[in-house]
């Protein structure tokens, strides 16, 4: 799957009004309504542009994960970032975060991990090959997989405030 240019346009424009459903800018929550809610998280591997060499979601097995499907235009993504690697540092061994940029070219991702200070992977699903197993609904998309890699949780868009909620999520499946 290949987006076009237009399409990233479109990307863009929605991002600007908020990258999550309906562009409305909240932090919503989508479980409720995606597929993948109470499945076991599709496995992938890609090469990553930062953070290691890649992002494998068989790193995770027996821990806490959240993958994040991002992309360096969208500012909810940048803004997610920061409080993504907080939770990295805090929750250490028991989290794996693995983030997927949508980006149509890799070449800007590195400077995108260093500007927000990222040290967890940073892939590029260039053919859109996992964005097509997991099915985002807009940008940024957060799954939650519990140790099993069972999705418990689907975070659609990112709006300052939501951090502790995400945090109390985190901490709710690594108590599990």
């Amino acid at each position: 799957m290949h987006i076009s240019h237009a399409g990233a346009l479109v990307g863009v424009v929605a991002c600007l009004a908020g990258c999550g459903p309906q562009g409305s800018g909240a932090a919503t929550s989508a479980s409720a309504e995606h597929a993948l809610l109470g499945a076991q998280a599709p496995d992938f591997t890609l090469p990553a542009q930062s953070g290691g060499e890649t992002a494998s979601l068989s790193t995770a097995k027996g821990k806490v994960a959240i993958v994040d499907f991002w992309a360096t235009w969208c500012e909810p993504c940048e803004e997610s970032f920061p409080h993504y690697e907080a939770l990295n540092k805090e929750f250490g061994d028991d989290l794996v975060i693995l983030a997927e940029s949508e980006d149509e070219e890799p070449d800007p991702i590195a400077a995108f991990a260093k500007k927000t200070g990222v040290t967890f992977p940073l892939a590029w699903d260039g053919d859109k090959t996992v964005a097509g197993l997991y099915d985002p609904p807009g940008m940024p998309t957060s799954y939650f997989l519990d140790r099993n890699g069972i999705v418990r949780h689907v975070e659609v868009s990112f709006k300052a405030g939501s951090e502790e909620a995400i945090r109390a999520k985190v901490q709710e499946l690594i108590a599990q």
